[in-house]
């Protein structure tokens, strides 16, 4: 490494440490500063100047630059990669959002992030048929080259990469196979949940990848996990729910994709009677606790049965998916039949 690459690197490492930034305002940072010498001499006054805000953050240039330099020796000695916003390597869909990460850490191959994905999510508490039919979902989708996006978590996620996983190992030809992504809420260097370190293991081995946009040593705290959700379906044109009771971290990612004018679709395993069931006892203690503007108000608009209405579609597989996404949405045959599906459970 030069030491102009050094620096440069330097530079997107420390931009990437000051949070009270947006992307496009460490953007704009590159684009005015020639040197990381040049940003570390600046003031916050200097700084809220160039972005054309005040910014009242607590801005230490030596401090930042310090653990920049720590960054750098982490993520050279464990091989962990880095790719910018303007990068060409960075993800095409991500960049189209209105919040893209500005950087990128990464293990593994993102190439086939510029291929056909499939965003894969839902709950940590999944009924047997909810863990069934995604392992089915994503074990199909891979067979047919299409790329699964989860997020590591147990439950869905797990089942999700799972699925993705027995299709590689299954494929006579592994460069056909679709890979999987797995989206970290927290430091690259520091897997969570432990229990799933194997499964990381094995998603590098089959020539996926795993992502987080955090430097590395940042723990995953809990407003992060919802971060990482945007980052999930950010990176798919269409995400699909397993299962998942209102206000959930899926719903969440749901509620970022139709955001992000992305499609939503909901497998049948979420209206099961268990699933339903599941969903009822949440939507009443929301209910309880809700109150004009609160944050479980707002969970109960992340519902699933009012996405349905809405004219989400419920599918029953990846076939059932394909054929959606090939119609036009006033014409879909599973949207048609999601009225009755509902109306079973109310």
């Amino acid at each position: 490494m030069t030491e102009k690459d050094k620096d440069y690197k330097l530079l997107c490492l420390v931009l990437s440490r000051m949070t009270f930034l947006t992307t496009f305002e460490k953007l704009n940072l590159i684009k005015k500063l020639d040197s990381l010498n040049n940003l570390m001499v600046l003031s916050i006054e200097e700084i809220s100047t160039i972005i054309g805000r005040k910014s009242r953050a607590r801005w230490d240039g030596e401090l930042f630059l310090n653990q920049a330099r720590q960054d750098l020796y982490i993520i050279t000695k464990f091989q962990i990669s880095m790719v910018l916003y303007t990068d060409k390597e960075y993800p095409a869909l991500l960049r189209e959002i209105s919040d893209p990460p500005f950087l990128l850490f990464y293990r593994g191959n993102i190439d086939f992030l510029s291929k056909f994905c499939i965003s894969v999510v839902g709950t940590r508490r999944m009924t047997s048929d909810a863990a069934r039919s995604c392992v089915e979902f994503a074990h199909s989708a891979c067979l047919d080259g299409t790329n699964i996006i989860s997020g590591l978590a147990f439950g869905i996620d797990r089942k999700a990469h799972e699925g993705a996983l027995k299709a590689f190992d299954e494929s006579s030809d592994k460069n056909i196979a679709g890979k999987t992504a797995a989206i970290l809420p927290g430091a690259i260097d520091n897997i969570i949940p432990e229990g799933n370190r194997k499964l990381a293991q094995r998603i590098l081995e089959s020539g996926g990848c795993l992502i987080s946009e955090y430097a590395p040593g940042e723990e995953a705290m809990p407003y992060r996990f919802v971060q990482r959700n945007r980052i999930i379906a950010g990176l798919s044109s269409t995400t699909v729910v397993i299962q998942a009771p209102p206000g959930s971290g899926a719903m969440h990612t749901a509620d970022f994709a139709l955001g992000y004018n992305r499609e939503v679709m909901f497998h049948k395993a979420a209206f099961s009677e268990s699933s339903m069931k599941i969903s009822s006892i949440v939507r009443r203690q929301l209910s309880l606790q809700a109150d004009k503007g609160s944050t479980e108000e707002k969970k109960l608009r992340m519902d699933p049965k009012l996405f349905v209405q809405d004219g989400a579609p419920i599918i029953e597989n990846y076939a059932d998916c394909l054929r959606c996404l090939s119609e036009a949405p006033e014409k879909r045959n599973c949207t048609q039949a999601n009225t009755n599906l509902l109306t079973l459970f109310d």
